[in-house]
């Protein structure tokens, strides 16, 4: 009850339903002050005494969101140390699961459960509108995978223990250690061999190529006989309105804000207000972003900028709309929130503590490390060029990571493909024959634009299609080591 507390008073009465990136004393994506910080950190979250470092705890088949007859699920923990424990709901594949590509799902926030992604979007159930119940999803990610949905860093979700975790770099060396523990359980050993893939969205435009770079890295150091471990077959990597080069993307905000497919987010005046926070010398949110990646920075740089950019930038230029989907007023009730659900099924799954979406703990680690405001795509060039299929998406009603900026952010990669992806232009991208969005694809590189979807784009539908199908289309594409294509 005291740490409800202490995480309610830094939130607003708006801007707290269903978001991902958390809102700090007025401000999206804000950096928590320090009597802010403070108080949190006085309750930390309880945690079970009963781990197994260096092992899964597991509970098989609950017969909770997956009702496929013969479908394997599996939900626990894997105990990194015995204060940090991660948390994780495996699902089988519905087609083939010993010869099936396994894929790694993570939220971003950073400090957001990825029972987000399993529950509001590509999950084998969907939250329904009344947050009680789900129903089966036709288009569930593991028609054509099978799919490990995990809450990460320690501290997130239905995960607990110590939070020490407060860069991207550090939640890649709990991931990768997770999947050292995971994929040597004799349950999952057999997916070794099995194509891997990572999947993620939002805060994990860094979390995406700062695990895949990490990934890859380790592999190396396994096969130099520099350190022990499982190699892990990463041949996908995917995107999903990700926060990865600030640089590139805060002039998305000024963009967006002024000229979408929809309507103007604010006025002119409040446009021009921040295009001098953009500009100003020195003290601007564009010189401080590149002081935070200069060569020689600091954390305090970073965390000014974070604060800066987003009080006087992301904030005020979203207007009176959901910045996750600018087609209606803030906030939007859609998706619907999943806590009274997984809240009443925890005992049922394995979960040990009580579920919150996002941690402000964990949260507020980052924003004291001013991660947001690094730019993560130097990892990502690295892993395109190491050979990883990736693929960027993005949906057309997003404000928050919006197009203009993600789109700007692939044009400025320098990549093998990046000549000829500069060389191609759009074409229609139809699923079923409605055409549903915009899409580029360069060797092993793809870019889609999903028309009529908000930040989490398969939670929406559009046209004649269902909910979830058009990402459906592009997840089995990519998955087949196909570039994307309509049909």
């Amino acid at each position: 009850m005291l740490l409800s507390f202490a995480i309610s008073v830094l939130l607003p009465t708006a801007r707290v339903f269903g978001g991902q990136i958390p809102v700090v004393e007025g401000v999206i994506g804000g950096v928590p002050s320090v009597s802010s910080t403070n108080e949190l950190l006085e309750f930390p979250q309880v945690t079970s005494n009963i781990t197994t470092p260096g092992k899964l705890r597991v509970v098989e088949n609950s017969g909770v969101c997956e009702t496929t007859p013969g479908v394997f699920q599996a939900s626990g923990y894997g105990d990194l140390t015995a204060t940090e424990s991660i948390w994780f709901w495996f699902f089988a594949s519905r087609k083939d699961p010993e010869n099936a590509p396994l894929a790694l799902w993570f939220n971003g926030g950073p400090g957001s459960s990825s029972m987000i992604g399993l529950l509001q979007e590509n999950g084998p159930c969907r939250i329904t509108n009344d947050s009680t119940s789900v129903t089966l999803n036709p288009f569930s990610w593991n028609n054509e995978a099978n799919v490990l949905y995990i809450d990460q860093p320690v501290g997130v979700g239905f995960s607990h223990g110590d939070t020490k975790v407060g860069t991207s770099e550090a939640a890649a060396a709990d991931v990768w250690s997770f999947l050292q523990i995971f994929l040597n359980d004799k349950r999952f050993s057999h997916l070794k061999k099995n194509k891997l893939a990572l999947w993620t969205e939002s805060y994990g435009g860094h979390y995406g190529p700062t695990f895949a770079a990490h990934f890859l890295k380790q592999n190396s150091a396994i096969l130099e006989r520099k350190i022990s471990g499982t190699i892990l077959n990463l041949q996908v990597l995917g995107i999903g309105d990700g926060l990865t080069n600030p640089l590139a993307q805060y002039p998305g905000y000024l963009q967006y804000a002024a000229v979408n497919p929809y309507h103007p987010l604010v006025n002119e005046t409040v446009l021009a207000a921040a295009n001098i926070s953009w500009t100003t010398p020195k003290t601007g949110c564009r010189d401080l972003i590149i002081a935070c990646n200069a060569p020689v920075w600091n954390t305090t740089v970073c965390s000014q900028a974070q604060s800066f950019c987003n009080n006087r930038i992301l904030s005020p230029l979203a207007g009176i709309y959901d910045v996750y989907y600018v087609l209606t007023p803030d906030p939007d009730p859609y998706p619907p929130q999943i806590s009274t659900y997984l809240n009443n099924v925890a005992s049922k799954i394995g979960g040990e503590v009580q579920w919150s979406q996002s941690s402000r703990v964990v949260y507020a680690n980052f924003a004291n490390t001013g991660d947001w405001m690094r730019d993560s795509s130097p990892d990502l060039e690295f892993v395109i060029n190491s050979g990883v299929r990736t693929i960027i998406y993005d949906g057309d009603v997003d404000y928050i990571l919006n197009f203009n900026g993600v789109e700007a952010m692939v044009a400025d990669l320098k990549t093998i493909w990046s000549p000829l992806f500069k060389q191609q232009k759009f074409k229609s991208f139809s699923v079923r024959g409605q055409a549903t969005g915009l899409y580029k694809n360069a060797g092993k590189f793809s870019y889609v634009r999903i028309f009529g979807a908000g930040h989490e784009v398969p939670a929406y539908k559009y046209g004649k299609l269902e909910y979830g199908e058009a990402a459906a289309q592009m997840f089995t594409q990519i998955m087949r080591d196909e570039s994307l294509s309509s049909t």
